[in-house]
């Protein structure tokens, strides 16, 4: 009989900055392979609403940080759309993808203490046969040690095109102008806050988008990937 192979799963990262693709990219990655899918944006967006929701300040960093510890977040794989969350047992997917929910999210994760309390959280998402996670520092510090680390970019104006597409689809009432404007507050402050900041890891491979249709990402991750891969067998 066959000794289990006590490597631990493989990990493939995306990290960049809103509207790059991350989300979408990540989750048709996850469906090729047939891998777990971790949105970390979205533990962070449901934190925020949460804390938004109980009426807490979110800059008070013990109160956020004791909620974020405290609140047990699922997914639900949806076909075709964004993960389904479930915090504590409750459905608040649709709540969680507005643009308010965005603002809150980024503010919450500037904290600290809210960042190590969904640490171990984000790390339990490694499982067999191997995870594909999505975030702002998913190669720098939750997963140092993924086997391929991909930074997604694009211009902001074109990122805001996209939000701006996805939100109209939704039936959000959308400034496109404002939409710019927010998304390049928001890399600044994600960019400029002391825990995790958001960069590439130093060895990641930084992929502009700007001109690449989601099938055309998503084919050449999967090359660098099934490569780095290979290397490694």
């Amino acid at each position: 009989m066959a000794m289990p192979d006590s490597a631990p799963p493989p990990v493939l990262t995306l990290d960049g900055p809103s509207g790059s693709g991350k989300g979408t990219i990540g989750q048709l990655l996850a469906g090729r392979l047939g891998w777990h899918f971790l949105d970390s944006g979205a533990l962070y967006r449901a934190v925020g609403y949460l804390a938004r929701r109980h009426g807490i300040d979110a800059g008070d960093a013990e109160t956020v940080a004791d909620l974020a510890a405290r609140t047990d977040i699922r997914f639900a794989p949806q076909h075709g759309a964004l993960a389904g969350v479930i915090a504590n047992g409750e459905q608040i997917g649709p709540e969680i993808r507005t643009e308010e929910s965005g603002e809150w999210a980024s503010r919450v994760a500037a904290l600290p203490a809210v960042r190590r309390a969904l640490l171990q959280k984000q790390r339990d998402f490694r499982q067999s046969p191997g995870l594909v996670a999505d975030g702002r520092d998913m190669g720098t510090t939750v997963f140092p040690g993924a086997v391929l680390k991909i930074f997604l970019t694009a211009s902001p104006a074109m990122r805001a095109q996209r939000r701006y597409k996805q939100l109209k689809e939704k039936g959000f009432d959308v400034n496109l102008a404002r939409l710019v404007g927010e998304i390049e507050e928001r890399d600044a402050r994600d960019a400029a806050r002391e825990a995790s900041p958001l960069m590439p890891a130093d060895d990641a491979c930084v992929l502009d988008t700007s001109n690449m249709s989601i099938a055309e990402v998503v084919h050449h991750v999967l090359a660098l990937l099934h490569e780095r891969l290979g290397q490694q067998a």
